[in-house]
């Protein structure tokens, strides 16, 4: 337990909590009805819980030793800017369950530990004995908790980002979702820069470590797939931490993806806050997705071409087989004639789908002149069309994101 409580950011998370009740008038985390909510709910739940997750984490120690020679070959991250089709293309390579392993929203928050999986399998065992009670509820709950989210589809029992690992020694940047202090947790937006490289190497080794444990409590068999934005400021401490690490990194249209973004980060911060701008910190989300495109791309370009891809999102939306085939071929995986047909099913099936988001970037406070000129770059070396009216190329934003 103490080697976990020796990780944690006790530090940061403290001083989010004097901000929340002391400092927060005239921020986007202002006290309104909805905020003290949230905050009151957060601080009766989330220590309670971290406690659990402590002593669990020195229980697998002593009575899981073996997890910490549990190997992790070749694992997939799939990367890029936010909206830029990441959970798109883990949600398609997840359906190969012969091969890959995904964490779920359930994994990441509920069973982090070997502990808590054994407790929880046992429960579903003995719930499934009796007709399942338990199980049906809490889906009832899902679909009407996670399931009304908008704009990202998410849910307790789907993959998720496995970067909120690292919320469970708060250490990453969606501590800042929670609390809109962007001061206080941007040095995540540019993890490799910004974080000291005797924190970068303690925070790497915790989510590592739980990822031996998410691994070895299923089977230990499977190879990890892992789709994460925020691997992108931290891509040379994955391939550092992770020496067999297979990367793809997604690209967009920088006029799809940054209204995107800002639209999302803005709903999720309206979910927790009362922000006082429709849009908050659009400057700033400007910044760090040039740091997205700009970073991940330098450090890839003087990497070993066998441990990488880059694919463009229209590639990946329209040729949706053609790409995953691309990805396997060149990393070497196999690949079904099964999974190949769900490919097909599920790619289809998306596209059904239209959301009702449209954006506008000067609504956003952003100008298309000011995008043209800040990824100039990006539009040059990938041949983006820059007039293209921020929408997905198969028609409004979708679940393709």
């Amino acid at each position: 337990m103490w080697f976990s409580l020796m990780k944690y950011n006790f530090n940061l998370f403290f001083k989010s909590f004097y901000k929340s009740f002391f400092k927060a008038k005239g921020t986007h985390a202002h006290l309104t009805r909805k905020r003290l909510g949230f905050l009151f709910l957060f601080y009766f739940v989330w220590p309670v819980w971290g406690i659990v997750i402590w002593f669990t984490l020195f229980f697998d120690r002593l009575f899981f030793k073996n997890f910490k020679n549990q190997p992790i070959d070749k694992p997939l991250f799939i990367t890029g800017n936010f909206r830029s089709g990441s959970t798109f293309l883990q949600r398609l390579i997840a359906k190969d369950k012969d091969h890959f392993l995904s964490a779920r929203t359930w994994d990441i928050f509920l069973s982090p530990t070997i502990t808590l999986t054994r407790i929880f399998s046992a429960i579903n065992s003995l719930d499934g004995k009796i007709g399942s009670p338990i199980n049906r509820v809490f889906k009832k709950f899902d679909q009407r908790t996670l399931g009304q989210v908008d704009i990202h589809r998410i849910s307790f029992f789907e993959p998720e980002e496995d970067e909120n690992f690292l919320l469970h020694n708060w250490s990453s940047y969606f501590g800042g979702i929670l609390f809109p202090f962007m001061e206080d947790y941007k040095q995540y937006l540019y993890f490799d820069h910004q974080i000291k490289e005797e924190k970068k190497a303690e925070i790497m080794q915790f989510y590592h470590g739980l990822i031996q444990r998410f691994l070895f409590a299923r089977g230990g068999k499977r190879r990890l797939l892992s789709k994460n934005p925020s691997i992108s400021p931290k891509i040379a401490s994955i391939y550092e931490t992770f020496p067999t690490a297979r990367i793809v990194y997604l690209v967009r249209n920088p006029l799809e993806m940054l209204p995107s973004t800002i639209s999302w980060l803005a709903y999720v911060w309206r979910v927790f806050s009362d922000p006082n701008e429709t849009y908050p910190f659009t400057q700033e989300i400007l910044r760090f997705c040039k740091h997205w495109y700009q970073y991940p791309l330098s450090i890839l370009e003087k990497t070993d071409p066998n441990k990488y891809l880059i694919i463009k999102y229209n590639d990946l939306v329209l040729e949706p087989q053609r790409t995953i085939k691309h990805i396997y071929n060149h990393f070497g995986y196999t690949m079904s004639p099964k999974f190949e047909k769900q490919i097909l099913a599920s790619a289809m099936e998306a596209e059904k789908f239209r959301s009702k988001h449209e954006y506008v970037l000067d609504e956003m406070g952003i100008s298309r002149e000011e995008v043209l000129k800040e990824f100039s770059d990006i539009f040059d070396r990938f041949g983006f069309d820059r007039n293209v009216k921020g929408i997905s190329p198969i028609g409004k934003e979708s679940t393709l994101d």
